[in-house]
Formats: C-alpha cells, structure tokens, sequence
C-alpha cells in the first residue's frame, strides 16, 4: 500500500518491542477495504500473528507470508483453545518474537475480549498498543443501508452479546421495543431464549428483526422477519456464523436494500480492495 503514511515506525517498533510489545488490532468484519490504515500497517509489520475465525480468508491474504501465524479460534465440535491458553501463548510470544500482533474480528474491545488480554499482558509488564476495528454492526448496516439510529425509529442503540461467561442468555429486558434499536451478536445459538425473552419484555411480535450473516464478505445474506419468527429464520434459512440480529424499526426504514419477505442475498456485487505488499 504504497500510499499509506505510516502511523508509526515498524523498525523502531521492533527495537523498542525488546519482546515485550502486543498489538491488539481489529480485522473490522471482513472486507479488506474496511481495514484502517493503521491495522494494515501492523500487519506488514508482524513477526507473529494470532487470529481465529472470525478473521476472513480475505483480511489474512493481506499478511505477508514472512509472517508467523497462530491459529487461535474455537471452532464447534473441536477441542477449543481456551481464552487462558490464548494469554499464556501471546505472552510466550512477546517475551521471545518481536512484533506481536493480536487480529480480531471487529473491534478488539467490542466482544473481542481484548480487555482481558490487555489486563494480563499489562500485569506481566508486557506493552500493549489498541488498534481499533469496525464492528460488525456498522459492517451490517453500511451494506444493507439500514440505518441503527433513525430519527422517525431510533434514538437509542444498544450492542449486546447474547451468551453470559456462564453460557446464559444475556439480560435484554429493557433494552428492545419503539423507539430503539437492539443489535444482539453471537445470537444463532440462543435465537429461540432470545424470542422468549423479548416477548417476556413486553416487545411486540411483529417488530421487525433484520438478521444479517457475513457482514461486509463475499457470502453475505441478510433476511427481514420479525420477533415471532425468529427462531424460525434463522433455522429455516440455516443461517451460519458469523451473524447478529438488528432489532428495531430501523430493520424495515426506507433506505434499507432488503424488504420484508425479501430473502435474496446481496443488492449486487461486492468491490474488494486489495492492497499490494511491498
């Protein structure tokens, strides 16, 4: 990317890293394109890359292939990589490597859980620098031009992960209905407890949920129903992660691409950017 200015100096960043330097940078939701400045330099400058599966094969082919890679994710049906594990191989890493980098979907502090990496790299006297990302909801809604906040449909947003560290649903109560927008991630597994709690909540019914899977990649899809008939999308249409739920009005306002009933995929082809290495 030749016309990039580089946002810090990658050789003065390995001397001053003495292997105790982590860069925890955001992959935003899957289009290269989307990737800032500043994630693509830490890319190029990586000694040693940690990502998982919310990183896209497109977003990876912008890594050089010097580059060490470390698959970190924790695929259902396999033995998963433990969040503690994580924190012990990128300390290892930082100690003894270079330049480390961290990739996450998204915003490594939105449901990233780069908070907790950063407290434990911090407490072992390990530097940490953020690189922030797009996250996945505004990935959702620049593709599908449906807008989170609205002034005929929504003032309010609000961003919430629907599993607990304890595998429960996560306490929506209050946060759903008119006048707001709810955008729930990691929600396929738990879309029925989701339905049961909302109309617990109150919520009606027939409040429109847009349910948009791939945000920004290739095999996006995104499908209009409604609270009812939630559950009932998302296994009818097997939807696949990564996906989030965009409750609210703002599911349905004018500018949206799909329309109710609409389950086609997406309103035309995709324009990727690729930059060069070198």
């Amino acid at each position: 990317m030749a016309n990039v200015i580089p946002l810090f100096d990658s050789k003065g960043l390995r001397t001053a890293n003495a292997g105790a330097r982590v860069l925890l940078v955001g992959a935003g939701p899957g289009d290269p394109g989307l990737l800032t400045r500043k994630a693509y330099a830490a890319l190029q400058a990586a000694d040693v890359l940690f990502y998982d599966d919310l990183v896209s094969a497109e977003i990876l082919a912008e890594v050089p292939a010097s580059v060490r890679r470390v698959y970190v994710g924790k695929p259902k049906g396999t033995t998963k990589v433990t969040q503690e594990d994580i924190i012990s191989q990128l300390i290892e890493a930082a100690r003894t490597e270079g330049t480390i980098v961290r990739l996450k979907g998204g915003d490594p502090f939105i449901f990233g859980r780069g908070g907790e990496e950063a407290e434990a790299l911090q407490a072992e006297g390990i530097a940490v620098e953020v690189i922030p990302g797009i996250t996945a909801a505004a990935g959702a809604a620049s593709t599908t031009h449906i807008p989170l906040t609205h002034r005929d449909h929504s003032a309010t947003i609000t961003f919430v992960t629907a599993v607990r560290r304890d595998g429960a649903l996560a306490d929506i109560a209050g946060l759903a209905g008119e006048g707001r927008t709810l955008v729930v991630y990691m929600g396929l597994g738990k879309a029925t407890d989701i339905v049961e709690a909302l109309k617990a909540d109150g919520i009606a019914g027939d409040l429109p949920v847009a349910i948009v899977e791939n945000a920004t990649r290739p095999g996006q899809r995104q499908f209009i129903t409604t609270v009812d008939a939630l559950a009932e999308t998302v296994a009818a249409q097997n939807v696949r992660s990564p996906a989030l739920f965009i409750i609210g009005r703002v599911a349905t306002a004018g500018s949206a691409l799909v329309r109710a009933g609409d389950h086609t995929a997406t309103d035309g082809p995709f324009h990727w950017a690729h930059f060069a290495h070198g």
